[in-house]
């Protein structure tokens, strides 16, 4: 077992003390976490893993001015003294962005001048920490180091987004990609049906099953027609599902009431399936069959079990109806789980396991719930939302994006009652503004990489059943927050 050491700040907030429990060893072409033990005693951070390999460390961080993010060191060895945590994850965060910055430059990118200060200055900063005798010292330099790094990452990652904007425009004014939301029901109100047919090219219809069929046999297939209705009328291409989560959520208490084994609970859900896709069967372009593919645990329990019964659905859609569109989903991209559960496959090696199996998907949706936890994914700074978008893009598939940032870290009464915003924060904090803020970096982004071909909202209304808590456009009382203002700029500036 290999184990690194680090040393912790005495003056450590105890909130942040208690965060780095989620710190992990990653690494792999993928870098995605190993499963971890991590262990907090006598002013020092030890982390040991099974695996052995040289890795980096991804570890919980407070960064002022740019939230409570998960950080990257550099690789590290294994040895008997131990490692300044702080400058561990400057020094990581910086080479990220200085790797990334000779990467994009090669692929054409133009360096505006101030983005090359804000390298510089970060690198000079973090030089400083090398030099540095006292401990608390060097924590503070590294503090500095981690903030300037931070803003050099999202200064590059904003250039980027503007600059591959700026060569796709000139084939097409406006992109096809879609920018839609997910619908649990139709909006409130007029004004609300307005700014959803204003806002989005596109809209994912998620009626889940449990509403649809509460009771054996007995389906309500009305609130399902209305939104599809709805969407329709507004000229928008239909999205629907996902129609299985792999979380447990939307299924019905009734099928978890038989306790059937694995084979008898697929037939129950192709049967479900088979009944939905063949009723839209020319309405429903579409179809999102599952989410949370990856996650072993509640409708499967093994990595063999979990790909076994995704390929089940999809043969089963497929069958009903060959010509429609379908797409898989995953939860937690960056691996996050993988530092908690012993699991031999990550997100991306079970896709790419998937599709080797020659199944037809038409893309791979990507589940990006940040601040979410256990479902989410920690929060990140965008250019590791950047890195992971360009590693999916190598499987050869084209990414549907499903996107959501809290507004708020209350208990939310109609959401489901597992997630909580308990995995960092991005900026501020949990506020409808930082909301909007995070839509403007990281929808953005998504938006303008040529591998995605939509970007959907998690959640449209808080005011209606949904599943991530306060991540809604609107509020429980039917205001706008500013993240649709910032959506509808979107819309308008780059999209059909």
């Amino acid at each position: 077992m290999g184990t690194l050491n680090f040393l912790l700040p005495p003056d450590l907030p105890a909130s942040v003390h208690a965060e780095l429990e989620r710190a992990s060893i990653a690494g792999g072409q993928e870098h995605m976490p190993y499963h971890t033990q991590a262990t907090l005693q006598n002013g020092q951070l030890s982390l040991a893993r099974t695996v052995q390999e040289s890795g980096h460390v991804l570890s919980p961080w407070d960064v002022p001015g740019y939230g409570r993010l998960l950080l990257p060191s550099a690789t590290l060895m294994e040895r008997p003294a131990p490692y300044h945590l702080a400058k561990e994850l400057a020094r990581g965060t910086i080479n990220h962005v200085r790797c990334q910055t000779a990467e994009w430059i090669q692929s054409g990118l133009a360096m505006r001048p101030n983005l090359d200060d804000y390298i510089r200055e970060a690198t000079h900063a973090f030089g400083k920490t090398l030099i540095s005798q006292d401990a608390d010292e060097t924590t503070r330099l590294a503090q500095e180091a981690l903030v300037l790094g931070c803003r050099a990452a999202e200064e590059l990652v904003a250039t980027y987004a503007r600059q591959v904007f700026q060569i796709r425009h000139q084939r097409l004014p406006r992109l096809e990609t879609l920018l839609g939301c997910r619908l649990t029901g139709v909006p409130r109100s007029a004004e609300m049906q307005r700014a959803v047919a204003d806002t989005f090219n596109a809209a994912v219809v998620h009626v889940p099953w449990n509403v649809i069929e509460p009771s054996e046999g007995n389906l309500h297939w009305q609130p399902f027609d209305d939104v599809i209705d709805f969407v329709q009328g507004n000229g928008q291409t239909v999205l629907a599902g996902p129609l299985i989560d792999f979380s447990g959520y939307g299924l019905p208490d009734w099928l978890w009431a038989k306790e059937l084994d694995l084979t008898l609970r697929c037939d129950y859900m192709s049967e479900f399936i088979d009944r939905i896709v063949l009723r839209y069967k020319g309405r429903v372009k579409h179809w999102q069959l599952t989410a949370g593919s990856n996650l072993a645990g509640v409708v499967a329990r093994s990595e063999d079990e979990l790909l076994w019964l995704t390929l089940r659905l999809i043969e089963t859609a497929r069958q009903t109806n060959a010509d429609a569109e379908y797409s898989v989903g995953l939860a937690q991209p960056f691996g996050d789980y993988l530092a908690v559960h012993e699991q031999t496959n990550s997100p991306l090696a079970f896709a790419d396991a998937l599709l080797r199996t020659g199944v037809k998907l038409t893309a791979l949706e990507l589940e990006f719930i940040m601040g979410l936890d256990p479902r989410g994914s920690y929060c990140r700074h965008s250019l590791d939302f950047s890195r992971i978008i360009d590693l999916y893009s190598y499987l050869g598939i084209p990414l549907l994006l499903t996107v959501g940032y809290p507004s708020d870290s209350q208990t939310d009464p109609i959401a489901d009652k597992e997630p909580r915003a308990t995995a960092g924060y991005w900026h501020s904090g949990f506020s409808s503004e930082c909301q909007a803020e995070w839509v403007d970096q990281f929808v953005s982004l998504g938006l303008a990489k040529p591998m995605v071909r939509g970007v959907m909202w998690s959640d449209f209304d808080d005011g209606l059943p949904h599943q991530f808590p306060h991540v809604g456009l609107v509020d429980a009382q039917g205001n706008p927050r500013p993240a649709l203002q910032r959506m509808l700029d979107l819309r308008r500036e780059h999209l059909k």
